[in-house]
């Protein structure tokens, strides 16, 4: 996501979980000399850096205090596979796009579907974008 999201879908993506994750690297200036050497350390055997120091991984923990995200609640376990995608993005979104691939819709499709919306836009038009803006960043 290039910008901000509209001020008008902040709480929405608070109530969410969200925005926390929508302000990532916001001001943040990623120096490649820093990444790097980081990246070379990765060992994608052991999923961890190995460092002069010792070995180093990165938890679920780890990422749940940098995102500031929630972690507790219902997880997802089950496929969805045989699930009405239509019915889906009709209930959540109040659009159909014409072309769903096994749950999947096109960026294209969002970006067009759902516009910013303006100050004299209704709740639920708000909502809306607020979950195609999450599609989107997801």
């Amino acid at each position: 996501m290039s910008s901000l999201p509209s001020p008008l879908i902040e709480n929405y993506l608070k109530e969410a979980g969200f925005w926390h994750a929508v302000t990532i690297g916001r001001g943040c200036k990623l120096d490649s000399k820093l990444i790097i050497p980081l990246i070379e350390r990765w060992r994608p055997e052991t999923h961890a850096f190995h460092l002069p120091c010792r070995e180093c991984t990165i938890t679920l923990e780890d990422v749940q205090l940098q995102l500031e995200s929630p972690v507790d609640g219902v997880a997802l376990t089950e496929s969805v596979q045989s699930a009405d995608w239509r019915a889906i993005c009709y209930h959540l979104l109040g659009a159909i796009p014409d072309n769903i691939y096994g749950g999947r819709i096109e960026m294209g499709w969002l970006q067009d579907t759902f516009p910013e919306p303006g100050n004299d836009s209704t709740e639920l038009k708000r909502i809306r974008y607020a979950r195609a803006y999450i599609l989107e960043m997801i």
